[in-house]
Formats: structure tokens, sequence, C-alpha cells
């Protein structure tokens, strides 16, 4: 544990990677009256969360397809401090659509406002074939121990848990509900669903993520006067006792004073290769991501910009005019196949959930994004480390480190949010 630290630091605050977690510590040291500087490895901010323009495609794509819930405070705090709080839009049609591939059946979860569920005495609201006692097994999950996977919680044989528990066991936590946090998933259903309509509303980015949460937090920091480098990888970090005192970038030194602090905004693997055996060795999940352009309009079944799909490889697909984004979570496997393959077979069971005619693909892109999330089972759940480090001007940032949340993008935020707070005042904040 760091030493107790006098509120209010003054020095600068260096923050390391411009993903999420980064631009939401940089957003809260600006807030907290710091001056900060961002150093960014690559030529752009948003790391795992951004757009791009595909030349194959022809269109601005995001690498990988969020969906994000009213629910989602940090998202929307973040949106409201970079003065961008319209970039994330509640998503057209309502509820969560679903379509069974083999039996073509169509169906959407409807929940209503408010905290009593009473959404749940409809049949027309629930998951086809599914009965009251089925959400109510889910009070299972509050009392689960911390070893608990949700395959250990919920019936597996029940028709619910295919059709509603394992899409969103692998939406939420990049998890089949065999391996999953029972714990974590609670944690996101407690914060969403069971809150009703009002904090589980889908929301989207319909001009594409960066445009709506990147590049207005990096002009939010411009405006405010914070230092944004990029093309600067750190290499390593010189300690002194329980300090941080220098930052490398390739033969580039920075020297920290007493009152500067930093927050190493990494995934787990760059930053566990810059920190040694202070950080844990965590296991991480791919996501695979494939975008077609289709050259005629079309409509997703449900009539909403979104769509799960059940008994099929893909996962989840993802409407922005002409484009079709297909995501497939807990993907290691898939990741390894040929971009060719997997497109092929993805773009198979689009046309069915479209009604198309098959074929070959139309324009695609496949994004393989290896070590998407950390592995989000108990074991690795119960070794997420804090924000704070044995050097006491240095924490950690990330949707891997121990936030209470999945490692989404609401809990790269809070992530961000929390190290840029214990920063400034040396005491945890919850």
């Amino acid at each position: 544990m760091n030493a107790h630290r006098p509120a209010g630091r003054s020095g600068r605050l260096y923050v390391i990677g411009a993903g999420m977690a980064g631009l939401a510590a940089a957003v809260q040291g600006v807030r907290q009256g710091r001056a900060v500087t961002v150093m960014e490895a690559t030529g752009h901010g948003g790391g795992r969360c951004r757009s791009f323009a595909d030349a194959t495609l022809g269109r601005v794509i995001d690498n990988g397809s969020h969906l994000i819930l009213s629910g989602n405070r940090n998202i929307f705090t973040f949106l409201e401090r970079i003065g961008a709080p319209d970039g994330i839009r509640p998503m057209g049609g309502g509820g969560f659509p679903f379509l069974d591939l083999a039996s073509r059946r169509v169906w959407c979860l409807h929940p209503t406002g408010g905290r009593i569920p009473w959404w749940l005495l409809s049949a027309k609201r629930r998951v086809p074939d599914s009965s009251l006692g089925d959400y109510l097994a889910l009070w299972r999950l509050a009392r689960a121990g911390p070893e608990a996977s949700l395959a250990d919680c919920l019936d597996p044989a029940r028709a619910i848990f295919e059709r509603l528990w394992a899409p969103l066991s692998l939406a939420i936590l990049n998890c089949e509900p065999e391996t999953a946090s029972a714990a974590l998933f609670w944690r996101v259903l407690d914060e969403t669903l069971f809150k009703g309509s009002g904090a589980c509303r889908p929301q989207w980015a319909p001009q594409g993520l960066s445009s709506a949460l990147v590049d207005p937090a990096l002009d939010f920091l411009g405006r405010s006067g914070a230092e944004v480098l990029f093309a600067h990888r750190l290499s390593a970090l010189a300690m002194a006792g329980d300090r941080i005192t220098r930052l490398e970038f390739g033969g580039r030194g920075v020297a920290l004073d007493e009152a500067e602090d930093v927050i190493l905004a990494l995934p787990p693997g760059p930053a566990a290769a810059l920190l040694g055996d202070a950080l844990p060795d965590l296991r991480t999940r791919a996501i695979v991501n494939v975008h077609f352009r289709l050259d005629d309009a079309f409509s997703l079944p449900g009539g909403s910009g979104f769509l799960g799909l059940i008994g099929g490889t893909s996962q989840w697909m993802f409407q922005r005019g002409d484009m079709l984004s297909v995501t497939i979570s807990a993907a290691d496997a898939l990741a390894r196949r040929p971009a060719a393959g997997i497109a092929a077979e993805i773009w198979a069971e689009a046309a069915r959930a479209l009604g198309l005619a098959g074929g070959p693909p139309p324009p695609y892109r496949v994004i393989k994004e290896r070590s998407a999330t950390i592995a989000q089972t108990p074991a690795q759940v119960a070794r997420r480390p804090g924000a704070k480090t044995r050097w006491r001007n240095l924490f950690v940032a990330g949707d891997w480190t121990d936030t209470g949340l999945p490692a989404t993008i609401e809990g790269a935020i809070a992530s961000g949010f929390r190290a840029a707070i214990l920063a400034d005042s040396g005491e945890d904040q919850g």
C-alpha cells in the first residue's frame, strides 16, 4: 500500500497510453487542476476502441463493435466532461432482439421501466419457452462465491441458457458460461437489467467510436492545455526506492520530480513487460469482428440496429448504413484461421439471417483482436490488480484492472477515473 499523501497534488501527471483508460485518466487529471501529458506509442488515440478508414470497404469502420447500455454511467459521465454528450445515442427499436438461425424464430427481450421487473410476468416480453422461475434463479448469482462460474449457478439444460445467458456471457465477459465469473455477470445485471429499461436501453455511436469518444476527448485535452504526444513508446521505467524516477522512450528520457505521478494505461501484456512480477500474469481471450459492405439496403430482423444470433458461429450483428458488422467473442480458435475462411463462414450465416442468397461474401474486412480482453473467469478475475502499485507515484489503469466491472469501455473509463483520483489524493475512493 502507498503511504498517505496530501490531497491535491500539484505536479505534472504523465499518462502512458491514449486508449479509453488513458483518456479518462487524463480528463480526470485536468479536472483536478493538474498539468497533464499523455504519451501514446501509436499515431492515434482510442486503443482498441477506435475508428479508421478501410480502403477495401471504402468506409470508416470501428475496429470492434461495442453495445453500450444507458446504465453505463461512467461512459456518459466521460461524455459530459469532454463536452460531447450526444456522441452516444439510443439505438432504434428498443429491447434486445434475437434470431435463431436454425428455426428462424425471432424474439425480443423487452424490459419495462423501474426496479420492479413487472415485464417478467408477460411471456411476450421474455425469452421464448422461459418461465418466471428462470429469471428468479438469477438470485443464485448474487449469493455465488468468487469461484463460481455462470454454469455453476444456472441450469444449462433450460432453454433460456442457450437463448440468453450464453450470448450475454460471451458479449459481456468474453467467456463461455461454463467458465465465466458468476459474480462479475451478476454485477452487470444488477446495474442494468434489474434496474429496468431506463438502465439497459441499447445505445451506440452512429458516427463511429472515434467520432463519439476519442476525437472529442483529444479536443478537450487540447483546449485544456494538456499535452498529447503520439509515437512515444515507453521502453523502460527507472525506479529508486518507492518512486518512479524516470521514463525512458528509446533513448529519450523524462526525469520525474517528487510532485509528479505516472499512470500506466496500457494493455496487460505491455504493462507486465515494464513492471515484471509487480503485475500478475493474466490470460487473454480473442474477439473477431467481420465487416461487410452490402450493395443493397437491408434491415436486421427485429427492427433494431443490432441482433443477437443463436445457433451459429456468429453471435451479434450490427448495422450502420450499408455496413454489416458481425462480432464473435471467445474466438481464440477462430482467430487462428485464415481471414478468407472466416469471412465465408460468417457471410453464409449473415445471408441466412438477412434472407439473402448465399454465394461468395461481398467486400469484407476481418479484424482479429487476439488479446481483446482478459479471460474473465473466476480465477483470472481474482488476480486483477488494483490501481495502486508498490511505487507511490505509479498507478495502473485499464479494463483489466480490478474495477468490479467487466473488461469493457465502461470498465476502462472507470479505471482511468479511479487511477487519476488516487494519483491526486493517495487515498482509495472506492
